[in-house]
């Protein structure tokens, strides 16, 4: 179990090579239009986007990959922009080829939460431990984003960040018992800001 544990924090920390410091899901938009402008706004936008939008849905094609699934088309088509459908498949492309290299794992390309599944599938580690600590870790990515944009302090960001760590469990212990059947989506203001960052100059984020 600790193994396993120590398993999913190394491919899901920041310092594991997939770039996900490079994007923002859109949230680069919404900072410079206004609609996050402290911790209150942030953590209503992160909760929005776990518990409605990509990370509920990440989850549940994680949860499903896992299982053996082939979603990788879905996981495709449920990405609401081209911006997006290139983070995922990136994120992807990189993490099979380390956890090939490193872990001997056969895990071909794929959308990011699909490999990700896969990967923990092949190793034994239980889907809600590792649907858990993915949206943790998607969670981060964007607090990382508001706290370098907004800006705010290293503080306020862990705040919020610890403050929606029951939400990833909850949403992981939910994904782990879904199924297709259960994808939806309905962060309408994440999905335009993600489609408007594809003409937004400068920026900084690649979504």
């Amino acid at each position: 179990m600790t193994r396993d544990l120590l398993t999913l924090a190394q491919w899901l920390s920041p310092a594991f090579p997939v770039g996900a410091f490079a994007y923002s899901q859109g949230l680069e938009v919404a900072i410079r239009d206004g609609h996050i402008a402290d911790a209150k706004g942030l953590t209503l936008w992160v909760e929005d986007v776990l518990d409605h939008g990509a990370g509920r849905s990440d989850a549940i094609l994680l949860a499903a990959a896992w299982r053996g699934e082939d979603v990788d088309e879905v996981a495709r088509a449920f990405q609401p922009t081209a911006e997006r459908l290139r983070e995922t498949e990136r994120m992807g492309e990189a993490f099979s080829r380390t956890v090939r290299a490193v872990w001997g794992l056969g895990v071909a390309d794929a959308p990011y939460p699909v490999v990700v599944g896969r990967a923990a599938a092949l190793r034994g580690i239980a889907v809600e431990d590792t649907a858990a600590l993915y949206l943790h870790a998607a969670a981060a990515t964007l607090v990382s984003v508001a706290v370098r944009l907004v800006p705010l302090g290293q503080t306020e960001g862990q705040a919020v960040l610890a403050s929606v760590t029951p939400l990833c469990e909850r949403i992981a212990r939910e994904a782990a018992n879904s199924t297709l059947d259960d994808l939806s989506s309905s962060t309408f203001l994440a999905d335009i800001a993600s489609m408007r960052h594809e003409t937004l100059e400068p920026r900084i984020f690649q979504s």
